[in-house]
């Protein structure tokens, strides 16, 4: 059980690390005019309605590779519960991006995605990290 629990913690830090350069790439692609104030809702919303489409889907990139990559991790550290372990890494991912989704105004493409993909995503991940079986060579 501990190990499935550090399983877990590690794929979510890997998936956060992952959804963050995954925002840098963002910001690097549409960085905020000098002086605005991104802590302010109504001009963080003016910023979000003026970000082009390639800025915009590098976050829900981020949001759906952090889950795939967080859930491998994790599915390579848990013994016991590999497909587990990923799916909650998944879940919170999907946790982030629903609060995400409800502080900062997204369109609705983007919140849509962002719900849509972090589980599939760490499925798919545990399926890549789950160790395979050695074949028997067959005489």
């Amino acid at each position: 059980m501990g190990r499935t629990i550090l399983a877990v913690v590690a794929g979510v830090v890997v998936a956060w690390l992952t959804i963050m350069l995954c925002q840098f790439g963002s910001a690097a692609l549409h960085p905020p005019p000098p002086g605005m104030d991104l802590t302010d809702p109504s001009q963080l919303a003016i910023f979000i309605r003026a970000a082009p489409p390639a800025a915009m889907a590098l976050v829900v990139a981020g949001w759906a590779l952090g889950a795939l990559i967080g859930g491998w991790l994790a599915a390579r550290i848990s013994r016991r519960h590999p497909r587990a372990a990923a799916v909650l890494v998944g879940a919170v991912v999907l946790a982030g991006v629903i609060a995400n989704a409800m502080m900062i105004p997204h369109p609705l493409w983007m919140t849509i995605a962002g719900v849509l993909l972090p589980l599939p995503a760490a499925w798919l991940g545990a399926r890549l990290g789950r160790p395979h079986p050695q074949a028997t060579p067959s005489l």
